[in-house]
């Protein structure tokens, strides 16, 4: 009993980042009901600046920016700028609680014109959970302590033109997370890892009517890693190695108007767990179901998620989300964003639009975004996001630097 209260105090905290509460178990006519991909870690999948949260969480293909880190860092090859840096910072599921915030610093720098390098820290608080075990004689719950939660990351990464359109990036990223910190337990433990991320990105200029416009295509598998464990190799979980594609036109109206259309499609790739026993002709299958879930090893378990819903295929499409942003810039000075999120109401149910706003001017960039959900008393809704952003370009104006002999700016 003791291990169970703990266990669920803090699952209930690490997945309540990224599914939303308002699900409930639901199932239709063909007897589907609610089973979401499940992963540790949840809070890498939570996208971190206000630039892509603004338009329904979108980013595969969009413009290169300082948070390209998160979604392609293939992107940072095809930037304009010299380089750059943000700061974006989430209070997250404030309608709930007030103490889980998530804070990413992300940047890129390209020594030359065809290549670039990138990094970034991500760190993940989840407040206080006061934790009990089993009731006392008197029936009371028995405090077992205060945890103060954590997830972080800090990753790296190096993109190149492979041609005039083309880049390819990949990225690797040191992963820690600390349900238990602040408790000492000996069945239970901090857990971690490694992750790569393997990124792809072509964006090409079109001339139409006179103006410059640009098409986009991205493509990203991030968190390619190791299974982790929280009770010391008892079991063990997958983190969210996840599959990213999308595509972007950005069209010029005249020299000051553009209009950027962006939609990107995702796939986590992890196995789909097992299910209800009502799945399964009987509970010895139902047993070997769960034993090959749990045994499946990290980069196998990648190519098993193609094809191993109990559902079938319709339940392996039900585990794609769309997002699709709209952003209207005015001389990339003024920015308005707008987009929507779907996610299948068997796993996960997260459905909601996306406003938001930016303002650039040569040295940094402030961005806000915020979160309008469909579903009611949905955690999510009133979610905002801020990030502000540094032009490395503007910054040597500032401070007067030149460009060593060579390099040219942007």
């Amino acid at each position: 009993m003791r291990k169970y209260s703990m266990r669920a105090a803090l699952l209930s905290a690490a997945l309540c980042s990224t599914i939303s509460m308002s699900a409930v178990t639901v199932s239709d006519e063909s007897g589907a009901s609610f089973n979401p991909l499940q992963t540790a870690i949840p809070s890498l999948s939570i996208a971190p600046d206000a630039v892509g949260g603004g338009m329904g969480d979108v980013g595969a293909a969009t413009r290169p920016d300082n948070s390209a880190q998160h979604w392609n860092a293939s992107k940072y090859a095809l930037a304009e700028s010299k380089g750059g840096f943000s700061v974006s910072y989430t209070p997250w599921l404030r309608r709930i609680v007030n103490d889980i915030d998530l804070a990413y610093l992300s940047g890129y720098y390209k020594p030359t014109d065809r290549t670039a390098i990138g990094a970034s820290f991500r760190y993940f608080s989840m407040g206080e959970i006061n934790l009990t075990g089993a009731p006392d004689t008197q029936g009371n719950p028995v405090p077992m302590g205060t945890a103060n939660p954590y997830e972080l990351a800090v990753d790296a990464s190096f993109s190149m033109m492979l041609s005039e359109y083309w880049s390819a990036g990949v990225a690797l990223r040191f992963i820690y997370s600390d349900l238990f910190n602040g408790v000492d337990d000996d069945d239970y433990s901090s857990t971690g890892g490694v992750g790569a991320d393997i990124t792809f990105s072509f964006r090409k200029p079109v001339e139409i009517h006179g103006n410059t416009s640009y098409g986009g295509f991205g493509v990203a598998i991030t968190n390619i890693g190791n299974k982790v464990s929280y009770d010391n190799g008892a079991t063990q979980q997958f983190i969210p190695t996840n599959f990213r594609m999308g595509g972007s036109f950005e069209y010029a109206f005249d020299q000051y108007n553009a209009l950027q259309l962006a939609v990107d499609i995702n796939k986590l790739l992890v196995p789909t767990p097992y299910g209800s026993l009502d799945l399964y002709e009987s509970e010895e299958e139902w047993r070997a179901a769960r034993n090959e879930y749990y045994d499946t090893k990290s980069i196998p378990g990648i190519f098993k998620s193609l094809g191993d819903a109990p559902g079938g295929f319709k339940e392996e499409m039900r585990e794609f989300t769309f997002s699709v942003g709209l952003e209207y810039s005015y001389n990339r000075k003024f920015l308005v964003r707008g987009g929507y999120f779907n996610e299948n109401q068997y796993k996960g149910n997260r459905k909601y639009f996306t406003v938001g706003a930016g303002f650039n001017l040569s040295i940094f960039q402030l961005n806000a975004a915020y979160v309008i959900t469909k579903a009611p008393n949905n955690p999510l809704d009133r979610t905002l996001r801020f990030t502000l952003g540094f032009d490395m370009g503007g910054l040597r104006n500032i401070f007067g630097l030149k460009e060593k002999s060579g390099d040219s700016e942007d």
